[in-house]
């Protein structure tokens, strides 16, 4: 009796996209829908917003906390945005994938670029808004920054829209389409899955 097709490796997701455009949103969803993924948690300095749970939202640290991390090159990636400090343990995601589970890592788009650069067979999703008036709108309706703070999002948020190019897919998230959005990632997942060869991340 003949052994069955073998199972394929295990995916490293980058889900990125400009600030305000709902990363965070969809992976909510996709872990509410009870998706098989493994779902990392980024560290940072930045402080803690009301509502957000240390260790599910954020892994918050210390300058001095993240700092050693970062000495002894405990992060995938890492990236200063507005000020403060973001990183992927690299251990989450190395145990993830030994143990066979895909893994989305939700990165920015610096973010995005040092993963690729460290694993090329990394599959990278860019989420996008269906135009510029609904982030500035989004991230007016946050209330989280100053004026000057949001000026400078919605520039830099500009400027990240031209990266989009150099990624493998984009996947727009409009304001009532969250669940088509997530919907369309898996879609995506699933054929990146099927392709021969496969990909294979070595980390």
């Amino acid at each position: 009796m003949s052994a069955g097709p073998a199972e394929p490796p295990p995916l490293l997701i980058i889900l990125s996209g400009p600030s305000g455009v709902g990363k965070d949103a969809v992976l909510t969803r996709m872990r509410e829908s009870g998706l098989p993924f493994h779902f990392t948690v980024t560290a940072t300095t930045r402080p803690k917003r009301p509502m957000e749970t240390d260790g599910v939202d954020y892994i918050f640290l210390s300058k001095r906390e993240f700092g050693l991390m970062a000495l002894r090159d405990e992060f995938l990636e890492r990236a200063e945005v507005y000020g403060n400090l973001y990183g992927v343990p690299k251990a989450q995601v190395r145990d993830a994938m030994a143990a066979g589970k895909d893994v989305i890592v939700k990165a920015d788009v610096q973010g995005a670029r040092s993963i690729r650069a460290i694993a090329p067979e990394a599959l990278a999703i860019f989420l996008a808004p269906t135009g510029m008036d609904e982030l500035e709108r989004r991230l007016t309706e946050r209330l989280t920054e100053s004026p000057r703070a949001l000026a400078l999002r919605l520039e830099t948020a500009a400027a990240e829209m031209q990266e989009s190019v150099n990624y493998d897919h984009v996947v727009y998230n409009p304001d009532d389409g969250l669940d088509r959005a997530v919907a369309a990632i898996v879609r995506l997942v699933e054929a990146e899955k099927a392709r021969v060869p496969p990909r294979r991340v070595a980390l």
